[in-house]
């Protein structure tokens, strides 16, 4: 507070620069004042206000108007303004040579500089000019004593400023027990306020405290608290005294409400940063205390234990040259700098790396063998895979000198170490379990990382430690798990990576799966090299189709087709009937499967190329048997056939029989398919109407099926008389030709010797025999040519009962992969072209078959 000097019963309180100007500058708005002079009226000595302060003295006839922005002028009061416009200065001049009445209205728009008299408030304030002076700045520094509230009648003129004729409106007083109690909340609510406002002076509080007139009270209050100027003309308006009351104190408990929670954010801001500044000073005592006594404090303890470990671990010169320069910066700052814990999370992750840690190989082949065979019925390829890797490694160590001397030191070409397999193949056949039988046959850690439905690339190279809560990729972490640094690591669905803006998760795994570069992969959290040579990646897909092609060429592909019918007898026997025995608590002597039992389930109960839903439902029965166990009604149980019924319910699929009806009408062809789920037939359907050439394709196909669909039907036309097709037969006729099954997308080339078989029969009128199968692609000259999958294809056919398959001619060195129990038992065409594909495919022309075909065309085969 500046000055303050008492004047004619008034206190003036000059307020520049002081925190009480701030707060009522917050309070009036947009007002035209800059400085700022705050008057009270004072009691006298018998605490009444003098005479000369309460007469009103006489009203002009024509009253000059100052209009008010932002503020509102309260009676009883007194209040410093600034005036500034052109005609307000005016009014001033004027007004001061004679008795300084004027009248005090607050505008309606506070933006609004030179308000008309329908854009100010009609009721206002009576006042006195009491002081004024003039400022350098060509402004004049009104002291207004408010007398009397009044209102407008009319406006008698706007120039040079506003007059008008006014009335007195006397607010009606009222003196009963509320107005007192009412009094008395006021006074204490506005203590309270003043408490939380320091800057409001104590002699505006000991004035309000010894304050009578309720109406006086009201106004002086309603000046020094923070009021909107809709609620300090809306206050200023009302005509009652309790009225008043009521609405002051509703304005100052939502004031009191606001500024409490101001002062509680404020408090425990200030004691948060109390305890941060006592926590540093207490570590600092500390530091000092352990500094007189000789020990270490706890970031210096901190330091020597990271500076220790990177003697240690024998970390590349590159990763411990970053990690002695990070821990230097380390040591230099506070233990309480943000920097400090991501520096200190770096370096955790630094030191805990196995930088020179490793498990022993054991290169006993066969030791190797011998686990292999018992994790694993069959899968010869894979097991020889192993047991190569395995002799290599052997051979290479114990002839390390020896080879050196021969192959020198090649500077660019460096020996590879690991080695990147990847298992295709479909669901079930025991690919994720493969990864952890060649660990333990190798004595090696196993760590499986899920890739599936990974998009962001910094999921494999981490992200950059500028970003906060950054960390190491995957490949990092699971090595950190691992704890060595040449474990099996198996990354799990490789095909069903995904991508999107953050990046291609399958880019960032070229140089994980790169032999020539994986011996310094460079996470972007490191930021250091890390040899990844001497880990064995082992990858797994259901299909390669999705695998980008220059990741697929970095790998060595190993394909798990489906187990034939005697491998899955003879997994269950040795692996999951024993397993779902002990599952479910049962002993091996209540429960036992005969062969039969376990075919039966194979085959009508199971449609799958691996042996998943084959445990899953000999589980099923072993449920069944516990159940009848636990409530006395047998002790041991023989699964035969006809139990497998009885335990399992109504087999649900019957391909066998199906087959056999499908194709007793012409037009109907077996295909062969292969899926993400492994080898399956597919139906290809034909049928013909009255029409003009026409043909359409159904069944939910793809571009390149519905082009070897037409290619087909082009073949057909072109040999119609060759293959015995009526003459005119396609001009009278419109071709409709459906794959079942539309909701599932097909596509391939595969289908096209299938497709002509369906075609040649519905024209032909000649059946395709039941026991057939068939796949290859066609060209319009009619050559069969190679298709993918064989394997896979002829095993499902096997797997459904039939014995013949159409194959081309140059797919005849993949019938080596097959079991010898599969080749045994089937007979393959070996097509080159259409027509020898044709020729097995369909049934010779006959009365029968072509009786056949006129029964078919007048009845319903599936009646």
């Amino acid at each position: 507070m500046d000055n303050m000097t008492w004047h004619d019963g008034l206190v003036e309180i000059e307020l520049t620069g002081s925190p009480l100007a701030a707060w009522f500058a917050g309070k009036s708005g947009k007002s035209e004042e800059t400085k700022r002079q705050i008057s009270v009226t004072t009691p006298e000595d018998n605490g009444e206000p003098s005479d000369e302060d309460n007469e009103i003295p006489p009203i002009p006839s024509e009253l000059p108007i100052l209009p008010l922005r932002g503020i509102v002028v309260f009676p009883q009061t007194a209040i410093p303004l600034t005036v500034g416009q052109p005609r307000s200065i005016r009014l001033v001049d004027e007004v001061a040579t004679t008795g300084r009445i004027i009248g005090l209205f607050a505008a309606k728009d506070p933006m609004q500089e030179t308000p008309g008299p329908d854009e100010i408030y009609k009721i206002g304030t009576l006042a006195q000019i009491h002081r004024l002076f003039r400022a350098p700045d060509g402004t004049i520094r009104l002291l207004v004593q408010g007398l009397s509230r009044i209102r407008i009648e009319e406006y008698t003129t706007q120039e040079p400023y506003l007059k008008a004729k006014v009335d007195l409106a006397p607010e009606s007083l009222e003196e009963t027990i509320e107005v007192e109690a009412l009094m008395r909340n006021i006074v204490e609510q506005f203590g309270r306020l003043a408490d939380l406002v320091p800057s409001i002076p104590g002699e505006l509080i000991s004035s309000a405290l010894n304050l009578d007139d309720p109406l006086q009270l009201v106004y002086t209050v309603a000046t020094y608290i923070r009021i909107d100027l809709e609620d300090q003309q809306k206050l200023l308006e009302l005509d009652s005294v309790i009225e008043k009351l009521h609405s002051l104190m509703q304005i100052m408990s939502k004031e009191l409400e606001v500024l409490e929670l101001g002062h509680k954010i404020q408090t425990e801001a200030q004691s948060e940063m109390e305890k941060v500044q006592r926590e540093y000073f207490l570590r600092e005592q500390l530091k000092a205390i352990q500094r007189e006594l000789g020990e270490g404090d706890e970031q210096t303890l901190e330091i020597e234990e990271f500076r220790q470990k990177i003697a240690e671990i024998h970390m590349s010169e590159e990763a411990e040259r970053e990690a002695r320069r990070e821990l230097d910066r380390l040591a230099k700052l506070p233990t309480a700098a943000a920097e400090y814990g991501v520096i200190r999370t770096y370096l955790d992750w630094l030191v805990n790396l196995p930088w020179d840690k490793r498990t022993a190989d054991n290169l006993d082949i066969a030791h190797a063998r011998t686990i292999l065979d018992e994790d694993h019925y069959d899968l010869e390829d894979i097991k020889e895979r192993i047991l190569e890797y395995l002799a290599v490694r052997k051979i290479r160590l114990e002839r390390a000198d020896q080879l050196a001397k021969l192959t020198g030191d090649d500077k660019i070409r460096r020996r590879r170490e690991g080695a990147i397999l990847c298992f295709i193949g479909p669901p079930g056949v025991g690919k994720t379990s493969l990864g952890a039988s060649i660990a333990r046959a190798m004595g090696r850690k196993f760590v499986r990382m899920s890739l599936g439905g990974v998009r962001d690339e910094a999921e494999i190279r981490g992200f950059r430690r500028t970003y906060v809560g950054a960390m190491p990729g995957r490949i990092i972490q699971t090595l950190r798990r691992a704890e060595t640094r040449n474990p099996i690591m198996m990354l799990d669905e490789i095909d069903k990576l995904g991508h999107d803006f953050r990046g291609d998760p399958a880019a960032a795994l070229l140089e994980v799966l790169d032999p020539e570069q994986n011996n310094e992969f460079r996470d972007h959290y490191l930021d250091v090299a890390f040899d990844l040579s001497e880990t064995i990646f082992v990858t797994t897909a259901n299909e390669l189709d999705t695998i980008p092609p220059p990741l697929l060429d970095r790998m060595e592909i190993i394909e798990l087709s489906g187990y034939t019918e005697r491998e899955k007898v003879q997994i269950a026997k040795q692996y999951l009937v024993p397993r779902q025995i002990q599952e479910n608590g049962l002993f091996p002597e209540e429960i036992s499967f005969n062969d039969e039992a376990i075919v039966e389930i194979i085959q009508d109960y199971t449609r799958e190329a691996g042996v998943r839903n084959l445990e899953r439902q000999i589980g099923k029965a072993a449920r069944k048997v516990v159940t009848r166990i636990a409530e006395g009604k047998e002790k041991r149980v023989v699964v035969t056939r006809e139990k497998v019924h009885e335990l399992l319910g109504h087999p649900p699929f019957g391909y066998r029989t199906e087959i056999e009806q499908r194709v007793k009408r012409p037009g109907v062809a077996t295909g062969l398919a292969v899926t993400s789920v492994g080898g399956d037939v597919l139906f290809i359907e034909a049928t013909e109407m009255p029409g003009r050439s026409g043909f359409q394709l159904t069944g939910h196909l793809g571009e390149v099926m519905q082009e070897s669909a037409r290619a087909a039907f082009s073949y057909l036309r072109s040999r119609a008389e060759e293959l015995g097709v009526k003459p005119n037969y396609f001009d009278g006729h419109d071709i409709h030709l459906h794959v079942p099954a539309g909701a599932q997308p097909k596509d391939g080339p595969s289908a096209g010797v299938a497709i002509t078989a369906a075609l040649a029969s519905l024209a032909t009128g000649r059946l395709t025999r039941s026991n057939v199968a068939m796949t290859g692609e066609i060209t319009l000259h009619g050559l069969v040519l190679p298709v993918g999958g064989i394997k896979d294809k002829v095993l499902a056919a096997h797997r459904l009962g039939l014995d013949t398959v159409i194959l081309p001619a140059r797919n005849k060195p993949e019938l080596e992969k097959l079991p010898d129990e599969v080749r045994s038992a089937m007979k393959f065409v070996l097509a080159k072209t259409v027509d020898e594909a044709l020729h097995a495919a369909l049934e010779p022309i006959g009365t029968e078959a072509e009786s056949h075909r006129q029964y078919v065309q007048h009845t319903d085969l599936y009646a």
